[in-house]
């Protein structure tokens, strides 16, 4: 029996963050960026190097002309990010040695990143032969229903744009399966990174893939938003920060990031562990924090799983600066400044008697959520059926896997993700996308009310769940 494993971590990063006297993109910041980068890595070890996680310094201007980045005058501070690759062991001791020099400015090392599933959800994978044709499994998705079960995918898709047509997704993770025969209409594959060959990585990235965009047919599940495209960047080899730019590289205003990701935090001092306690959104990071600020500037839109810890990001614990970050790196979940225009998504419970389980009052935080002021709003939590693990529809191919159990803010952001292309889709046929600032303030004022259960209150804020016909000005 396989269960759905996210024991494969993605590696550790090490992250450099240097000095710069220019704040604008100047001749003079690229050549001063130019000589730090040199110096730098000659401290590296050998078979070391530093890559700029923002991409050539000379290409820089162009990715970000016309953006509040350029108009702000401090396009010159994503010079200063870089990843070190080529070291696997002692980061620690190599991040000390490039802080002693005094153009840098940071130096750390992140903890590798994890698959934010459920942390009590095991789908086991059916041994049985998949049967001849696949059966319909739409109406085990019941958040593609009405309000207040699910976000009322099912008006969306009679009204105009509401399928997703014309708007572009990618997939932030580590590995997919795009061959499903669910998943063969409107996925643009793998476009960076490195896939995992992790079965756990592959299962997760085509249930999410489903979620959002499983094709119309006859047969298996389909898609919050089966007319958009969606397209993939993995973390394995590019880290996640440069997944996050090169994501946001080939995306247009409106279009989406989803960022299925999270990791252990300052709670337990880092310290991976299996019930993911003290998980943490990736925003929290300074390299992550920069990237999603990149992509939001260019009008995209960021949706963040909010992470599986348990934690509630308004405590005092997150303002604390590790030594090892920028002197100029404040908390993120405290907004206001330091936002990121990310959308952060939270896990609530379906309705109980769905799937014949009872997991709490319809949308109220499930436990293991995270909760907090920053959290925007929630999905499903757990009972999220959708492709890949193969409990609910099993057998030798991959190909014809379904799952039942799809879970954590993995399966709550990709519905919130659905929700958000459905959105942009039918204010594009209405006349005009939304900014990224828009729509989360629409997702903050609309939506079937957050509930409460015994000791989850909704003072524990994971927001309300998407309702798309109130998102759009109907009811």
């Amino acid at each position: 029996m396989a269960t759905q494993d996210r024991r494969v971590r993605s590696p550790e990063e090490l992250i450099v963050v240097t000095h710069s006297t220019e704040t604008a993109l100047t001749p003079i910041a690229l050549t001063e960026n130019r000589g730090t980068e040199s110096r730098l890595t000659d401290l590296l070890p050998a078979g070391a190097s530093l890559v700029r996680i923002f991409g050539p310094a000379n290409r820089l201007a162009s990715r970000i002309a016309e953006t509040p980045h350029a108009d702000a005058g401090f396009g010159a501070d994503y010079l200063n990010y870089f990843s070190v690759r080529g070291v696997t062991d002692e980061l620690a001791a190599v991040a000390e040695r490039l802080r002693a020099d005094d153009a840098v400015n940071a130096a750390y090392v992140k903890p590798p990143a994890e698959l934010p599933i459920a942390p009590s959800i095991a789908a086991s994978t059916a041994t049985d032969e998949a049967p001849a044709t696949t059966p319909s499994f739409e109406q085990r998705q019941g958040y593609l229903d009405a309000a207040p079960q699910g976000i009322d995918a099912r008006w969306a898709w009679t009204v105009p744009g509401g399928r997703g047509a014309g708007v572009r997704i990618v997939d932030v993770e580590g590995a997919w399966r795009f061959s499903h025969e669910d998943l063969r209409a409107n996925q643009g594959g793998i476009i960076g990174g490195s896939p995992s060959s992790d079965q756990g990585w592959r299962d997760h990235g085509t249930a999410v893939a489903g979620v959002i965009s499983g094709d119309v047919n006859e047969y298996g599940i389909t898609g919050i938003v089966p007319d958009a495209l969606i397209r993939a960047v993995s973390v394995f080899e590019a880290g996640s920060a440069a997944a996050i730019r090169t994501a946001a590289d080939a995306l247009s205003p409106g279009d989406v990031i989803l960022l299925e990701l999270h990791r252990p935090g300052p709670r337990f001092n880092f310290t991976d562990k299996p019930d993911q306690a003290g998980y943490i959104a990736i925003e929290w990071w300074p390299d992550d924090f920069a990237a999603i600020r990149y992509a939001t500037g260019k009008g995209i839109i960021v949706v963040e799983a909010g992470g599986n810890g348990g934690q509630d990001l308004d405590d005092a614990i997150y303002d604390t600066r590790p030594a090892e970050f920028p002197s100029t790196w404040r908390n993120p979940f405290r907004g206001g400044a330091d936002d990121s225009g990310a959308i952060v998504v939270g896990a609530g419970s379906p309705p109980p008697g769905f799937h014949d389980a009872d997991h709490g009052p319809a949308r109220s935080r499930l436990d293991f959520s995270n909760f907090g002021s920053r959290v925007d709003t929630q999905g499903w939590g757990l009972e999220v059926t959708t492709t890949g693990y193969g409990d609910l529809q099993g057998g030798a191919d991959e190909d014809l896997w379904y799952t039942d159990v799809f879970s954590g803010t993995s399966s709550a952001s990709p519905i919130v993700v659905g929700a958000v292309a459905s959105y942009q889709g039918i204010s594009a046929a209405a006349g005009g996308r939304k900014t990224p600032e828009e729509v989360r303030t629409r997702l903050r004022e609309t939506g079937s009310p957050q509930t409460d259960a015994q000791q989850r209150p909704s003072s524990q804020r994971i927001g309300n769940l998407p309702d798309l016909r109130a998102l759009n000005g109907s009811s």
